[in-house]
């Protein structure tokens, strides 16, 4: 028996559902046949109500029940080698035999590299970087023969943070600092990997490492903003906040400085700790700005804290602040996690209205709430509506919902997203597309997979 996809377009994701030959009941009753537009809306209209606060008010208080991550699994991958073999001219060279010479250190390490033939490229020196760091070995010397023997190689701003994690390592703060300076005059920034190092000295020796790093510096030029702020937040992950204020003493207090503490103290669950630092704020002239109200919401809802979250939402309000996309986000995702989808629907009526555009994370909260409710048609129904609203988000939402799909050993309405999807134009994600094609196989549906196959070669 062949299985193809029909020859006509598809109509909506949601009318294939419901045209099986054996489609469930649940799914089949309330919906005709005969015309998209006919199916019944499954949520409530946008009630009109003069606070924006009472609709958070009215819409956060519901039981919530257990409910497993909206986030999803990511697709499994395979397993990386921790020394990946390196291309040369007439062999591969393993990275064991590179780093074993690096550590050696011996007087003619450049000529053993030189006599390699290594195709020096910035992720063969990033890879390198990281493996000397795993193991503590000098990696200055590594790092500029590479910039000899290659001139047109160029360090990306991944590798300057694994040299300058190096350099820390090594406690070299004199090559970081003259480092650091020749990266602020080209505009490189720090992130959190450049003091990676913090994280294995020894508690004795911390105070002292952050205190060298904050003298180098205040003395680099523009590479400071982005050091200081990375400098707080990797401390803050360590769950050292006395260093990282004490860094901001040394340094300036900011509202964004603020809300790296704020931030891993809600991570924590300390949302007490996390009150704290927020009242300081304004005792320290920094005003709050939506991200310190936001994590401190998302802490809330985590912990069904609701009566709190509407307080905030009112003082959000009362001080002038209105929501943006990543509190709508917050409100949505905590709604479908207590089941109430009906009211997300109308948070993100509301925040369309407003004239913000849904991110990501939000209608994954949708999509995957209704298949948590085996509401499939409605996931169908939602993407298809989005793809008009949100034009940005149909290539993710359209393969979001085939995966679920393939991942319910329902390949056949897998597939059929994937078909209708790339005939309107929509390339799908590459994993999942991959998936379902190698489903379908396995199911003895080759003729399925044929056809998309040859609609993806088209992309």
């Amino acid at each position: 028996m062949h299985h193809r996809f029909p020859p006509k377009r598809l109509l909506s994701p949601a009318i294939f559902l419901l045209s099986r030959s054996k489609p469930p009941q649940s799914l089949l009753t309330p919906f005709p046949f005969s015309s998209l537009s006919r199916i019944p809306y499954p949520l409530l209209p946008l009630p009109t109500i003069s606070s924006s606060t009472s609709i958070f008010r009215s819409f956060l208080h519901f039981p919530c029940r257990n409910f497993s991550s909206l986030n999803g699994s990511p697709m499994p991958q395979g397993k990386r080698s921790r020394f990946p073999s390196v291309i040369s001219d007439d062999r591969e060279v393993g990275f064991a035999e590179i780093v074993r010479l690096i550590r050696e250190d011996s007087s003619r390490l450049e000529a053993e590299l030189n006599q390699k033939n290594l195709i020096v490229s910035p992720s063969f020196v990033l890879e390198i970087l990281c493996a000397l760091n795993d193991e503590g070995i000098p990696a200055l010397r590594f790092f500029n023969w590479a910039m000899k023997c290659s001139p047109g190689f160029v360090p990306s701003a991944k590798i300057y943070n694994q040299l300058v994690n190096n350099l820390g390592r090594v406690d070299d703060y004199e090559t970081m600092f003259g480092l650091l300076t020749k990266l602020s005059t080209r505009g490189f920034c720090l992130t959190e990997k450049a003091f990676g190092f913090l994280t294995l000295t020894r508690s004795d020796d911390l105070v002292n490492s952050v205190e060298k790093i904050v003298d180098v510096l205040n003395g680099v030029g523009s590479c400071r903003g982005s050091g200081i702020f990375s400098l707080i937040r990797h401390l803050c992950s360590m769950n050292a906040f006395d260093l990282a204020i004490s860094v901001m003493e040394k340094t300036s207090k900011r509202t964004r400085y603020y809300n790296a503490l704020i931030a891993a103290k809600c991570k924590n669950g300390d949302f007490k700790g996390a009150q704290e630092v927020f009242d300081e704020m304004s005792q320290s002239n920094c005003d709050p700005d939506m991200n310190s109200f936001n994590y401190i919401l998302g802490c809330l809802l985590k912990y069904n804290r609701v009566n709190e979250a509407c307080g905030l939402l009112e003082t959000m309000e009362r001080l002038g602040f209105t929501p943006d996309q990543i509190t709508y986000e917050l409100l949505v995702f905590h709604a479908c996690k207590a089941s109430r989808i009906d009211s997300a629907t109308q948070f993100l009526d509301k925040m369309l209205l407003e004239g913000l555009r849904p991110r990501l994370k939000t209608h994954a909260a949708f999509i995957k709430g209704y298949f948590l409710l085996g509401r499939e048609a409605d996931a169908c129904k939602y993407v298809l509506d989005m793809s008009s609203r949100d034009k940005y988000s149909v290539n993710v939402n359209y393969s979001m919902l085939s995966s679920l799909f393939c991942k319910s050993k329902r390949v056949s309405e897998a597939g059929r997203i994937l078909y209708e999807m790339m005939e309107k134009g929509y390339r799908p994600n590459q994993r999942v597309y991959f998936r379902v094609v190698k489903m379908l196989h396995k199911e003895n549906k080759g003729d399925m997979a044929s056809q998309l196959q040859n609609m993806f070669m088209k992309f």
